[in-house]
Parts: C-alpha cells; structure tokens; sequence
C-alpha cells in the first residue's frame, strides 16, 4: 500500500494518545479516518482529525457486536483496521483480581480479535487489506510487575502471527507494532496498581509517524527493535 490517499481506516482507540496521532498521520496523507471513543460523549474530540466517529466500548459484547454489524455492512468498504485502545494495570501477579484480568484479557485481546475476525471479509475485499495491532515490547519481553498485562498483549501478539499468516491468502496484511514505553499518558490511568517509574518514553507522534511509514512500505512486522533512535 504505497499510498493512503483515498483509502478508508477504522483506527480503534483514536481518542487515546497514541491512536489519535496514528488517525492524524493517516488523514494527514488523504485518508478517510474513522476514529472510535468508548464514550459517546468524547466524540466530538475527534471531529478534527476523522470524517466518521462512532462509540465502541470493548468491554460491553453488544456495542463490539453493532460496530461490526454497522462498518460489515456499510456502503463504504475498509483498507485498513489500527487497533490502537488498550488498558494497564500494574501489581504482583498474586495480588490480580480476577475482574482486572478480565478486564485486561478484554480489552487488549478478546475484543479486538473479535473485531479483526468480524471484518476480516471486509477488509479482504479491499484487495490491499491491513491490520495493525500494538502488543508492545511486552509481548517480547513478559514484565514483572505487569504479568497480567503482559499476559493480555502476548495473547494478541499471538494471534496476530497465526491469523496473519492465514490472512495473507486473502491480501490482508497484519502488522503488530511492539514499541517500548510510549508517553501516552495509559500509565497514568491504570485500571489497578501504580506504575513505577519507567523513565523517558518514546514520544506518540514518532511512534505514530514509523507505524504509518511501516503501512506504506508494505512492512509485515514491527520488533521492538523497528522503534529503535526515533
């Protein structure tokens, strides 16, 4: 996919800190964005840097189920899918709550493998089909201090090198994205525990920048290595 201009992405997630910068780059380059928000009310936000906004809370099985009822079976087809929402929660493995797990479990895998699976024939359609996922460099490396989220992003990674591979006879794409520590604020908003400190990160918008170049390069993997001095 040498160019985007024209080309319709969904970018899950693009309110958040690094989803609205990959939806910015990808309008930016002339494509139709539509941006999603768990919150109906946050919609608006998004209003600048998205042609469509449409409410998707991961954790409720109903409003997953309408988003891919609603996007399957539009007038307007879809090149490409960024799966960009996600959750932390920091803590000793012992201390996880089985409701944060599973909120954990939700968010950063289950729902967003049921929507890959929902629009896989869609986005096969296009002909030039991509996906992008963040599993981070957590998939590679499983954290202490974060094992259940490490435990939800390998899950993802997972599926994305087995369905990929799959995929590809349909001319759809998968490119999992694992960059280390990103300034997007997710920290800060942990579902349970209290992150340590992590240092500088990576900053959103260079983040952003070398997963757009990777969606234009034809790339089909982003180590944790591809994120190296940007």
């Amino acid at each position: 996919m040498s160019d985007v201009a024209g080309k319709t992405f969904v970018v899950v997630g693009a309110r958040g800190g690094l989803g609205r910068e990959i939806a910015s780059q990808l309008s930016v380059r002339g494509a139709s964005v539509i941006g999603t928000s768990r919150s109906a009310s946050t919609l608006a936000d998004m209003a600048g840097f998205t042609s469509r906004q449409i409410a998707l809370d991961l954790q409720n099985r109903q409003s997953v189920a309408d988003f891919i009822d609603d996007l399957a079976s539009g007038p307007v087809g879809i090149d490409g899918l960024v799966l960009a929402a996600g959750v932390v929660a920091f803590g000793p493995a012992a201390e996880t709550r089985p409701e944060t797990l599973a909120q954990l479990m939700t968010v950063n895998a289950t729902a967003q493998l049921e929507i890959v699976a929902g629009l896989a024939s869609t986005l096969a359609n296009s002909g030039d089909g991509v996906i992008v996922t963040l599993s981070g460099k957590v998939a590679e490396i499983p954290t202490a201090g974060i094992a259940a989220y490490s435990a939800s992003k390998s899950a993802l990674y997972a599926f994305s090198v087995a369905a990929g591979r799959e995929l590809r006879r349909a001319n759809v794409r998968w490119v999992d994205a694992r960059p280390g520590h990103t300034e997007t604020g997710l920290a800060s908003r942990a579902v349970a525990g209290t992150a340590p400190d992590f240092g500088a990160g990576l900053t959103p918008s260079a983040v952003a920048i070398r997963i757009v170049d990777a969606i234009l390069n034809d790339e089909k993997d982003l180590p944790s290595s591809a994120f190296d001095g940007i």
